[in-house]
């Protein structure tokens, strides 16, 4: 399937959950059990804090995501961290507590409905260390190079066409000095999906872009990254609800130098 397509089908569904909500969204590991969606259970369920939760932008909890890097990411204060695929804003807000007020939180993402969600909801609740950013995390990510202590992700990297590219585009923007470090939240198939098969829709929830264990941490390693490891892994979807592929939650964590 063309990149520019399945680009098109991101912004489309990403744009429909800002404005309408994440209504036909699911739990993580388990998926949801009740007939009504619940963002923040959703979100509880993948790993975050329910009273950390209650300290940010409820707009901003959508029970998006297939984890909880920011609960990896051992943030200090005066660190400039980077969002990416940061959607309403959840990590950035959760992010921005930690880094505190001599920090700075960047979200970024490339649809305009989320931006606008996200930047209203820093506006209202007097969140002035964060700002977003529009951009393609894949081919351009508009910060400068070698600024950044930390990039956080949460299940992002897999609606990317080319993983190798967008690692190298983390790594180009995070600090050489200092161990600039990524946490990434991302999923892994035992079988990945290739060609005619790709799906557009499921491809946009992360499932037919998603590489295996040894690939995607391959590509990271391919990027310039060290110390690259498994930090949380757990089984996301089984087989028979995929048709044949198990698909596994990881919690990545990787440095610079």
């Amino acid at each position: 399937m063309e990149q520019e397509t399945l680009k098109a089908s991101i912004k489309k569904r990403y744009e429909k959950i800002a404005l309408e909500g994440n209504s036909d969204g699911c739990c993580g590991p388990d998926c949801c059990n009740s007939t009504e969606f619940n963002p923040k259970e959703s979100s509880v369920a993948i790993g975050y804090d329910e009273k950390i939760l209650e300290a940010i932008p409820q707009s901003s909890i959508l029970g998006l995501g297939c984890g909880a890097p920011i609960s990896y990411a051992q943030l200090k204060p005066g660190e400039t961290v980077v969002d990416l695929g940061s959607g309403a804003g959840i990590d950035a807000f959760l992010a921005s507590k930690q880094v505190q007020d001599n920090g700075k939180v960047i979200g970024i993402d490339f649809t305009d409905e989320m931006l606008k969600k996200a930047s209203s909801a820093a506006q209202e609740n007097g969140f002035t260390n964060v700002e977003f950013r529009k951009g393609d995390i894949e081919n351009n990510i508009p910060v400068d190079d070698n600024t950044v202590d930390v990039v956080v992700s949460n299940c992002v990297i897999n609606l990317t066409s080319d993983k190798v590219k967008a690692f190298k585009e983390v790594y180009r923007i995070l600090k050489k000095e200092g161990k600039g470090r990524i946490i990434i939240s991302d999923l892994v198939t035992s079988k990945e999906v290739e060609g005619e098969s790709v799906n557009a829709e499921d491809w946009c929830s992360c499932i037919d872009g998603a590489l295996t264990k040894e690939n995607y941490l391959g590509s990271i390693k391919n990027a310039g990254f060290q110390n690259v490891r498994t930090l949380s892994e757990q089984v996301y979807l089984n087989e028979d609800k995929t048709g044949g592929r198990k698909i596994t939650t990881l919690i990545i964590g990787a440095e610079t130098t």
